[in-house]
């Protein structure tokens, strides 16, 4: 029988660094629960536990970039979803755009957005952000699938050990 892990794994999730900023303050983390959530205006939603160190900075400063990570950016994968620390952007290659959110140089494709609602849920928060930018930087790559990511974020330890009916 397969993990409930396992399961959600099947799901079509790509990988994306986030990045926050609330004036000079900036900071990025790993994340794979990104979507469109919206064609007109063109939205996307993210998904962040309220207890991240970058909720705060998303929050006060109301803007977040999204960037999409091209396969085989394991290692950048891995870097932005190290626990919070202040020199997370100093090792990589990053800009800002309108909002100031960092954009990776190395990234597939960036989306930059303005934070326009905010909704709980479960252990998380699910935000949705305008898009005002973005660019594809790799029009050749693909982009990282979740699955690529294997056990890295601990997801692993989550998921309950079987559904429990109503």
């Amino acid at each position: 029988m397969n993990s409930i892990q396992d399961l959600f794994q099947r799901l079509t999730l790509g990988v994306y660094v986030i990045g926050v900023v609330n004036g000079e303050t900036r900071n990025a983390f790993t994340a794979a629960c990104v979507m469109q959530a919206s064609y007109d205006p063109l939205l996307l939603a993210l998904s962040i536990n309220r207890l991240h160190s970058c909720y705060g900075t998303l929050r006060r400063g109301q803007a977040f970039s999204v960037n999409v990570l091209k396969t085989g950016q394991l290692d950048l994968a891995a870097h932005y979803g190290r626990p919070a620390r202040d020199d997370k952007l100093a090792s990589t290659s990053w800009m800002t755009g309108i909002t100031g959110a960092p954009l990776l140089r190395a990234a597939l494709a960036w989306f930059e957005c303005e934070a326009v609602a905010e909704y709980p849920a479960g252990d998380h928060v699910l935000v949705v952000g305008k898009v005002i930018g973005g660019e594809v930087l790799d029009s050749v790559a693909e982009p990282m699938s979740y699955r690529e990511t294997g056990d890295l974020d601990g997801a692993s330890t989550l998921y309950p050990a079987r559904f429990e009916p109503k």
